[in-house]
């Protein structure tokens, strides 16, 4: 209940005014049945973005550092994970992140919506980098599960690196839903970097060979 509370009258309206998003081929997305959203990653409103513009609800990783934080922005983000699903992820990588991809597991095969950004947190410089293989493994685990991959962009420029100082800016937001990309078959790695050049092709980027390095 929550979660629609938060999209429909405290938050929803406020990230619409600020973000006054354009969305294109949300006719990609099934109306039922398990999806994974792959998504480049931008900024931190990347997430409220497309839980006001999908029309189902999707459910994020986050970091576990959110569920951990003290004082009121710690009790704030606690909140808002929990009460929008939130599923905990150890960033430490390897086995770490096994019990949150699990639970992605879970939620696909209950039918949901797994929203995820395979290059595993925001990009410092605006470009694309190496996806990780989660995604692609999840997806294997859930084998009817659909991986739309979706191109964000002008993020960055309503929610600027450091910008608490600041607050949101109003900008022009661009969201770009594209075709099911099938991850199925062939090595993971190559099919997880298919994928990432079909969100590099919504966004007009060239995926790097790289990861982005953890700040």
């Amino acid at each position: 209940m929550w979660f629609w509370v938060l999209r429909r009258v405290l938050l929803g309206p406020v990230v619409r005014w600020y973000t006054r998003p354009r969305v294109t081929g949300l006719d990609h997305l099934p109306a039922t049945g398990p999806v994974i959203v792959a998504a480049n990653h931008r900024a931190e409103i990347d997430s409220f973005v497309l839980s006001l513009v999908l029309p189902r609800r999707p459910r994020f990783l986050a970091k576990a550092e959110y569920y951990d934080g003290t004082g009121l922005r710690g009790r704030l983000d606690r909140w808002l994970c929990s009460v929008t699903g939130q599923i905990p992820v150890d960033r430490a990588g390897g086995d770490a992140a096994t019990a949150s991809l699990r639970a992605a597991e879970g939620l696909l095969r209950g039918g949901g919506v797994w929203a995820i950004y395979p290059e595993g947190t925001r990009s410092p410089d605006a470009r694309l980098h190496r996806g990780h293989t989660g995604v692609v493994r999840v997806a294997r685990a859930v084998p009817d599960a659909v991986v739309l991959p979706v191109g964000l962009l002008g993020t960055e420029a309503v929610d600027p690196p450091g910008r608490s100082r600041r607050g949101w800016r109003r900008g022009q937001v661009t969201v770009v839903v594209g075709p099911p990309v099938d991850v199925r078959e062939g090595e993971v790695r190559g099919a997880t970097d298919a994928l990432m050049a079909a969100i590099g092709g919504l966004t007009g980027q060239r995926p790097l060979d790289r990861y982005v390095a953890r700040r």
